[in-house]
């Protein structure tokens, strides 16, 4: 009645459309054209009475939708710090995939399990991270974020006599939460979802790059949860972590770093001195599919107190086995979830200590070599480019808008709006290995036949 999954042929189909994919997405418009959108009205269909022929299935998906993706895994997208995809890694999640394997505990996915623990050592390794950091393999760095916020509020709270879990968060004490204001959107998502109240946060002024001024945070003590930042979605800068890290130590407070593109940085010789002083933190978020370019649907909350973390997060019941070996489901909120954790493998594997080194250093350079061409090209550039982060702006405002559409609408390219010292930039972010020195003179020119079409 149903396809097989011996039956091969279906799965052959597939992967035909994928490297016809791969083999045009270098060339093909950055952004889908306009009748490209159109055309994804054929999917708004009544759901069909009867099976059907699945080859029919994934022949209008591949007609209909793959002219209609965002080709973020080429050479020229530089939105929403997107990475693009290792090959291996991809293929690697292919096979995963077959699996289809489901990670709670090492007895439903012994493989996972392994990799997971064999990972977690090498995340530790190449980040310069405490030995007694645990990871926990989630969907990405917004995850990330609320677990380790919930880490946090489990043991601060733990420590003034307050078991959150039992007795929850009416009559607990009050925590502090100091943040600077260029903190991630996701971070006051993260605070409001774990009922702290973004009220209570404590804004601290940041300089001209984002950073948060240390002389500015107020003091700390045992109720505070520091959160800094490694790696400014705007800027790309860094936070002072040897100086706040090493502050909230002596006076017990709890600090995460939101590192979601940025926290690579420790694992470059020429960068990592962008990161000194994280191992002083408590608490991480990371995702592997930006930076380090893992396929998506590939974040990591990392944190120096398992018992924190699992003691936030775990879950119990009759059925539940917990064992000896590594039960993932300890450090993350989800009991379903698939074996994300093979692709990341993966990458590190093929890329080993140097490969990693020069996939973010790579990163830089072509963002370096992007803002000094767009300043030779008469393009104001407004930040400081010490990461991936590349602010475009011109000296009339009012013409990044109509630039921007220029840009987008070009095919050539793609970059994303901002706002920057209250006024309007271009924002590109450096995210894929496949970004080649040619691909960033190729977008300069698009920057510029852009301005020109403005007169």
């Amino acid at each position: 009645m149903f396809a097989q999954m011996q039956d091969k042929q279906l799965f052959e189909q597939a992967s035909g459309y994928a490297f016809e994919y791969a083999d045009q997405v270098r060339e093909r418009p950055v952004y889908p054209s306009e009748s490209s959108l159109a055309a994804l009205g054929e999917f708004d269909a009544p759901l069909p009475e009867h099976l059907g022929d699945p080859a029919l299935v994934l022949q209008q998906l591949h007609r209909v939708g793959s002219p209609a993706t965002v080709a973020q895994i080429g050479g020229r997208y530089f939105g929403m710090v997107n990475g693009g995809v290792v090959p291996v890694g991809l293929a690697a999640r292919w096979l995963s995939d077959f699996w289809d394997q489901n990670t709670p505990l090492y007895v439903t996915s012994p493989v996972a399990a392994t990799l997971e623990t064999v990972t977690e050592g090498w995340l530790r390794e190449l980040l310069g991270l405490p030995e007694q950091t645990v990871a926990g393999f989630v969907s990405g760095s917004s995850m990330a974020i609320l677990c380790g916020l919930a880490a946090a509020r489990f043991r601060l709270l733990q420590r003034q006599g307050w078991d959150i879990n039992r007795q929850g968060l009416a009559g607990a004490p009050t925590l502090r939460i100091v943040a600077g204001r260029h903190a991630h959107g996701t971070v006051i998502k993260a605070v409001a979802m774990l009922g702290l109240g973004t009220d209570s946060i404590e804004w601290v002024d940041a300089d001209d790059q984002g950073r948060i001024l240390a002389e500015q945070v107020p003091p700390l003590d045992a109720q505070t949860l520091l959160i800094l930042q490694a790696g400014n979605v705007n800027s790309g800068a860094f936070d002072d972590f040897q100086t706040l890290c090493r502050r909230a130590r002596e006076a017990g407070s709890w600090v995460h770093i939101d590192g979601a593109f940025g926290l690579w940085a420790a694992a470059s010789e020429s960068l990592k001195h962008l990161t000194a002083g994280i191992e002083l933190a408590d608490s991480f978020s990371v995702d592997g599919h930006k930076t380090l370019n893992t396929p998506y649907d590939n974040g990591l909350v990392l944190c120096t107190d398992a018992e924190a973390l699992s003691g936030a997060l775990q879950a119990s019941g009759s059925y539940i086995l917990y064992g000896e070996q590594r039960d993932g489901m300890l450090y993350t909120p989800e009991m379903s979830r698939r074996a994300r954790v093979v692709e990341l493998w993966a990458t590190l594997a093929y890329l080993g200590r140097e490969g990693v080194d020069q996939l973010v250093t790579g990163l830089h350079l072509r963002a370096r070599q992007l803002a000094e061409s767009m300043g030779a090209a008469g393009f104001e550039i407004r930040n400081e480019v010490v990461f991936n982060q590349v602010l475009v702006g011109l000296a009339d405002d009012s013409q990044i808008e109509p630039l921007l559409a220029a840009i987008q609408s070009s095919g050539e390219c793609w970059a994303g709006a901002g706002r920057w010292q209250d006024r309007p930039v271009v924002r590109v972010s450096v995210c894929s290995w496949a970004t080649t020195e040619a691909d960033v003179e190729r977008t300069v020119r698009a920057f510029v036949s852009a301005r020109e079409s403005l007169g």
